[in-house]
């Protein structure tokens, strides 16, 4: 299938990580034009999303060079593991989480969508996680539903006008993810086939807007909505 981005500008913020790098790869194969964005990016531009002036800057450079984003991705924020599991009902861990995830998808989401909005269509994805749909962690479970609700949020804001905002949600992410899904988990997922979905919802062939979808099987004996 054709997705229709050859010679289409992403914009794919953290892009030199571990899924960032695939969905960059597969964004890239089918023709678009793709700038990578990280805090240490050397073929590319410079961002730091806690940084709103770091932000508006490296968009301002992006489309200085290119004259538009039509897509954005957004797979940035520090990895689980880097959170204190013994912190994780600290308040000040839980706002950093919330800061360096959710917050930075914001303010890139907010520097790029006005673009898009003018351009009349646009297309873009946050990389959250399937913790949103979990509890006992409060750290983990917040920094990504609250990355769901602000997408959901900008979805609605921008529906009608050309521009869709979605999410990808993965459980763990693996180079070799097995087909066995254990209760209360959801199933693993390697980068290339989360790079798949992105694609395909950065393509102008998906009018889905304001969802937030589940890579491999969503969490195995959760009902919740």
């Amino acid at each position: 299938m054709d997705l229709q981005l050859q010679d289409r500008v992403a914009l794919v913020v953290g892009g030199a990580g571990y899924i960032g790098s695939a969905v960059a790869d597969r964004l890239r194969r089918e023709g678009a034009t793709v700038v990578v964005a990280s805090r240490t990016a050397t073929d590319g531009v410079t961002v730091d999303t806690t940084d709103q002036t770091s932000v508006d800057t490296a968009v301002a450079t992006v489309f200085e060079q290119h004259g538009r984003i039509d897509v954005l991705v957004v797979t940035a924020a520090p990895a689980a593991g880097t959170l204190d599991p013994e912190r994780r009902s600290d308040p000040d861990q839980v706002a950093s989480a919330i800061d360096g995830k959710a917050l930075g998808f914001l303010r890139v989401a907010n520097a790029v969508l006005p673009l898009q909005r003018a351009a009349g269509f646009g297309r873009v994805v946050v990389v959250s996680g399937q913790n949103a749909y979990l509890t006992g962690n409060i750290t983990t479970s917040l920094r990504n539903a609250a990355t769901n609700v602000i997408a959901k949020n900008l979805a609605d804001e921008l529906a009608g006008t050309g521009v869709t905002v979605n999410v990808v949600n993965p459980g763990a992410v693996t180079d070799t993810p097995s087909a066995e899904v254990r209760p209360g988990a959801g199933g693993a997922s390697s980068p290339q086939q989360i790079a798949d979905l992105v694609a395909f919802l950065s393509s102008p062939l998906s009018v889905v807007s304001g969802e937030s979808i589940s890579v491999a099987h969503r969490v195995l004996g959760s009902a919740t909505v």
